[in-house]
């Protein structure tokens, strides 16, 4: 069941347990075997340097994605997430034609502060993240200065939504952590607009750590 998150100004709820156990377990050991992981290179203080994490960008023919200088043209579905997409699609109320898969190999891997604020996801973007594996710690903070940042847990099969103006008002991130951590792999649904320019909405350059295709939790 989904609860809703208070964050002042956002949308954003959360199903602890969307995807029951052993459907879950089975479902992260397919894409960890199944799906074309890669290190995407990002820019980061002028230096192209590897992500912390693995990646794949997926989707319908034509949902590339630009970041950080990089066009990445989508792989086509693998079959596991193909049967999930009209799932995740009826649990937000959304089509998505695209899903980044990120993996975390342990708790050295991490996601930057960043917001889904890309031009191809539109002015209000509706966000599907399922994370399944091992449990880490996801927080937001508000895009204003002195912000603390709220943390909350994203277990196994848990389903986080994120709509209307929550990449305007708020960022998020995976830090890492020291405590000894499994792999995980999250799985973010998107629509990406093919019209989208290439300037940021706020007219803000991007960094190298938020924002793109790179940088999901």
């Amino acid at each position: 069941m989904f609860e809703r998150l208070p964050l002042a100004g956002a949308e954003v709820a959360l199903d602890p347990a969307w995807l029951p156990r052993r459907e879950a377990d089975a479902l992260f050991a397919r894409l960890l075997a199944e799906v074309d992981w890669e290190t995407h290179r990002i820019r980061l203080f002028g230096r192209e340097v590897d992500a912390p994490r693995r990646s794949s960008w997926i989707g319908e023919p034509g949902a590339a994605y630009t970041y950080s200088r990089t066009r990445f043209e989508p792989r086509p579905w693998p079959e596991a997430l193909a049967a999930l997409r009209p799932r995740v699609e009826a649990a937000a109320g959304a089509a998505f034609d695209s899903v980044l898969a990120n993996l975390y190999r342990d708790g050295r891997d991490a996601m930057g502060w960043h917001a889904d604020d890309e031009p191809e996801l539109g002015p209000a973007p509706v966000i599907a993240s399922l994370s399944l594996g091992a449990a880490r710690r996801f927080q937001f903070k508000r895009r204003v200065a002195g912000a603390r940042a709220v943390p909350i847990d994203l277990p196994h099969g848990s389903l986080l939504l994120m709509r209307g103006a929550t990449q305007a008002h708020y960022r998020h991130a995976l830090p890492r952590t020291a405590r000894p951590v499994g792999p995980r792999i999250n799985l973010t649904f998107r629509r990406v607009r093919a019209e989208a320019g290439q300037e940021r909405r706020d007219g803000r350059p991007v960094r190298a750590d938020e924002g793109g295709v790179a940088q999901r939790p």
